[in-house]
C-alpha cells in the first residue's frame, strides 16, 4: 500500500468535531460540495413547498408516523388532536411542523459548512428526536421520541425527491446535476449518521472491542450510492 493508513481513534469519534471530519474525508464532501449546495438554493427553494407536502403525506399515511404528531408541539398553541384520525395537511398542528421542515430544507443548501456550528445544527436535529433536549427551547418542553427507523427512512426518502428534482430539471446541464445531486447524497449521508450516532450504542468506542460501528457502515453504504448516481450520470452523458 503506497499511501499511508490514517488513524482514527474510536473514542475520538464521540467527539462531533473529530466525527465530523471523519465523515466529510470517508464520504469526500469537499469545499465543491458545499459550492454545488449552495449553487442550488435558487432552484431547491421554489421545490421546497412540494418536498414538504410530499413528506407529510407520506408521515401522515402510516399511524406508526402519524401519531408522533398528535401530542402538542413545542411553540404551539393552539388545538391538539386527540387522534391521528384528525390529521391532515390542513390540521393547524401539522401546518406549524411544516414551516419546520421548511426551514431544516432550506438550511441544507444555505449552511457554511466550513463553521462547525452548522455542523452542531445538524447534529441537534438528531438529537432532539431522541427524546433528549436538542435546542434550548426544547429544554423544559415534554419529550419529543421519534424512533430511528422512522428517522432514517425518512432522509432516504427526502434525498430521493431532491435527487429526482435536479436529474430531471430542464435548466440544469449534466455536470451540474452531477454535482448537486452528489452533494445532496453525501449531505443526507452525514446527517443519517448525526442521528444514528444519537440511538446506537457504538461498542467501538471500547477500543479493545473488535466492533464495527455504525457510522462506518452507513458511509460505507453511501459512498456505493455514489458510485451508482455516478454511473446513472455516466449513462446520461452517453445519451
Amino acid at each position: 500500500m503506497s499511501e499511508k493508513i490514517q488513524h482514527i481513534s474510536p473514542a475520538s469519534l464521540s467527539n462531533l468535531s473529530n466525527r465530523v471530519s471523519y465523515l466529510r474525508q470517508f464520504i469526500n464532501f469537499t469545499p465543491d460540495d458545499e459550492a454545488a449546495l449552495h449553487a442550488a438554493a435558487p432552484v431547491v427553494a421554489p421545490l421546497v413547498p412540494a418536498v414538504v407536502d410530499a413528506v407529510y403525506t407520506k408521515l401522515l399515511s402510516f399511524d406508526i408516523t402519524a401519531s408522533s404528531f398528535t401530542p402538542r408541539q413545542t411553540g404551539y398553541t393552539g388545538n391538539v388532536p386527540t387522534s391521528v384520525n384528525e390529521l391532515s395537511h390542513e390540521h393547524p398542528q401539522i401546518k406549524f411542523r411544516k414551516d419546520f421542515l421548511k426551514q431544516y430544507l432550506v438550511k441544507l443548501v444555505t449552511l457554511d459548512f466550513g463553521k462547525l456550528e452548522s455542523w452542531e445544527y445538524l447534529d441537534k436535529v438528531g438529537l432532539m428526536h431522541t427524546g433528549v433536549a436538542g435546542f434550548k427551547h426544547r429544554s423544559k418542553k415534554p419529550a419529543l421520541r421519534v424512533e430511528y427507523i422512522h428517522c432514517g427512512i425518512l432522509l432516504g426518502f427526502v434525498e430521493d425527491i431532491f435527487v429526482d428534482a435536479v436529474i430531471t430539471h430542464p435548466d440544469l446541464d449534466i455536470p451540474t446535476k452531477n454535482a448537486v445531486a452528489r452533494a445532496v447524497n453525501k449531505l443526507i449521508w452525514i446527517q443519517n449518521d448525526l442521528f444514528a450516532r444519537h440511538y446506537v450504542v457504538d461498542e467501538s468506542v471500547k477500543v479493545n472491542k473488535g466492533t464495527v460501528e455504525l457510522g462506518m457502515c452507513t458511509l460505507a453504504l453511501g459512498a456505493a450510492s455514489l458510485i451508482a448516481a455516478g454511473a446513472v450520470v455516466a449513462r446520461f452523458l452517453q445519451w
